[in-house]
């Protein structure tokens, strides 16, 4: 099949699906744009600051959410499962679930002052509630710190030409924070001063590879990656996040636009099967693919982005759509191109001779999914950027990765002022710099500890904390007497999805020639908390439903 026709397919539906079905979820949720956001009602001058203009926003929101995750799901599935599911999925799922998830998320969030998804799920299920999923979605966060610090360490380690670049970068932020608040110099002529200096960093980076010279080097990398997380995560959005996110973002849009035009010029013919096989070594299609295209499709972390670091940023409400919605449109075109990327970019199974190192399998076994797409998207943009192409996807992967890490950090504070400050009543936890050593602390134990015994599980988990959310959303809306049914059936069948994907690891785990029963009891725990939290939402429900009538 032609990439560039597959490619035309889907990025259409999905410009459809920002245009006509976003506008309905505006009209069924009653986005209210005369209504003052938090970011303006309480702007402290540290999380809650209104960003200069929606673009600035839609940057740090879109790095955020795609992280590493839409292309490292979709590689694994091409080559397990198929690459037609795997865009099956992406689109209808970005369209119907996953942009619609974001979008619900962050206007919850604004109407109930920037709050995290957690803490309104009190007011909408009750204390009980509440108190599971922070927990759960807590623990879930920083095993997400402790894996993108420990990801990101083993990248700077192996391809020191990324080190320049991916801190670098921090520095450009500064200097662009500097002159767009500071200064008050136009967007656009900052977003070009810090794309330049960025490319030149690029470049430096390929003729100055940074290597340590240490024992273990991964090591040292994530303890140096997690300590400018917590850093980055208690100053001001606007003097580090704000520019720094922008500027990311726009390496983002420039990476995929060089993508696609790429494709369009060498439109490959995609090599990969369309279906594999719907009983993989990764286990069926239904329940395990549904959870391993998390970002791309729909991703329970991208409703705490939505309201833990964006709700507290929107400058007004109407720009909501663009910012939720539109970013994870946005990232659903990503995850296509990934797919088309090492389905038509590399070669399945065997080369033609006289080529060598593209093969998929070979590629993945070697390098995994990073060199993979990295290879495939080289590819495609040798027009542009002949051998520097590949290095230039690993460099955006990084500034994803960075992001989500700077991010999560932040979020991951936000929640424990939360939990363990406001609803737990702990004092001293609601101070951010003893929240975030905390976070800190226990992501680092776990970066540099065992943290791939329990990684196995978090993509069911993320998937179900999604679940969660489009209930809350649902009972949200039947309690303000709008309609649900456009949140209610994605929750229902992400639901399902999850509890059958932990039911067959849980049982993996149990039977395997090397038992994990660790793994199955927390794939058990999961499985009772996402009863628990389902069974708590019928009662309110039905509860709702009777005082109504």
């Amino acid at each position: 099949m032609s990439s560039l026709l597959l490619a035309g397919i889907s990025i259409f539906a999905l410009l459809l699906g920002y245009v006509f079905y976003s506008r309905k979820i505006v009209k069924w949720i009653g986005l209210d744009d005369s209504q003052t956001t938090p970011a303006v009602e309480i702007n402290d001058g540290v999380d809650y600051v209104p960003a200069k203009h929606w673009t600035i926003l839609f940057g740090h929101h879109f790095a955020s959410i795609a992280g590493a995750a839409p292309i490292l799901g979709p590689v694994i599935v091409c080559l397990y499962w198929g690459w037609l599911p795997a865009v099956i999925w992406i689109v209808v799922g970005g369209i119907f679930f996953g942009a619609m998830h974001d979008f619900v998320a962050l206007v919850l969030s604004l109407r109930h002052q920037g709050k995290s998804i957690t803490t309104i799920t009190e007011s909408v299920m009750g204390k009980a509630s509440q108190i599971l999923f922070s927990i759960f979605a807590f623990l879930a966060l920083i095993l997400i710190v402790a894996v993108f610090a420990a990801v990101a360490g083993q990248t700077l380690a192996s391809t020191p030409e990324v080190v320049i670049p991916t801190f670098g970068l921090i520095v450009v932020a500064l200097i662009v924070g500097l002159l767009m608040y500071r200064m008050q110099l136009h967007v656009l002529l900052c977003s070009v001063i810090g794309v330049l200096l960025l490319f030149g960093l690029i470049v430096a980076g390929y003729y100055v590879p940074i290597e340590l010279g240490v024992k273990n080097p991964a090591a040292w990398w994530t303890v140096i990656l997690l300590a400018y997380g917590m850093i980055a995560s208690v100053t001001p959005v606007t003097l580090l996040l704000q520019p720094r996110d922008h500027l990311a973002g726009a390496v983002l849009y420039l990476g995929m636009f060089f993508g696609f035009v790429g494709l369009i010029i060498t439109h490959p013919e995609v090599k990969a099967p369309a279906v594999i096989s719907f009983t993989g070594d990764k286990g069926w299609l239904w329940p395990m693919l549904f959870v391993t295209i998390a970002c791309g499709a729909i991703s329970g972390f991208h409703s705490l982005v939505s309201s833990g670091t964006t709700s507290k940023q929107v400058r007004r409400m109407g720009d909501a759509r663009v910012i939720g919605y539109g970013a994870m449109i946005m990232e659903s075109a990503l995850a296509i191109l990934a797919v088309i990327a090492v389905t038509a970019g590399l070669y399945w199974k065997s080369a033609p001779e006289g080529v060598q190192g593209l093969v998929y399998q070979e590629l993945f076994n070697e390098g995994g999914w990073i060199k993979a797409f990295g290879a495939g998207y080289g590819e495609f943009t040798k027009v542009f950027f002949g051998g520097l192409g590949a290095l230039i996807g690993i460099t955006m992967l990084k500034t994803f990765i960075m992001t989500t890490l700077d991010t999560a950090t932040r979020i991951s504070r936000y929640m424990c002022n939360e939990l363990f400050g406001e609803t737990f009543g702990i004092r001293i936890m609601k101070n951010r710099y003893v929240a975030v050593a905390l976070v800190g602390v226990s992501s680092g134990a776990l970066a540099l500890g065992n943290w791939k015994a329990i990684w196995p599980l978090f993509g069911a988990a993320n998937q179900l904390v999604a679940s969660l959310v489009l209930i809350v959303a649902s009972i949200y809306l039947l309690t303000h007497k709008r309609n649900y049914v456009f949140t209610a059936v994605p929750a229902v069948i992400m639901l399902v999805t999850t509890i059958a994907a932990l039911i067959y690891q849980a049982y993996n785990f149990a039977t395997a020639e090397k038992p994990n029963f660790p793994l199955a009891a927390v794939a058990v725990i999961l499985i009772f908390l996402a009863l628990f939290l389902s069974y708590t939402a019928l009662v309110v429900i039905a509860r709702t439903r009777k005082n109504s009538v």
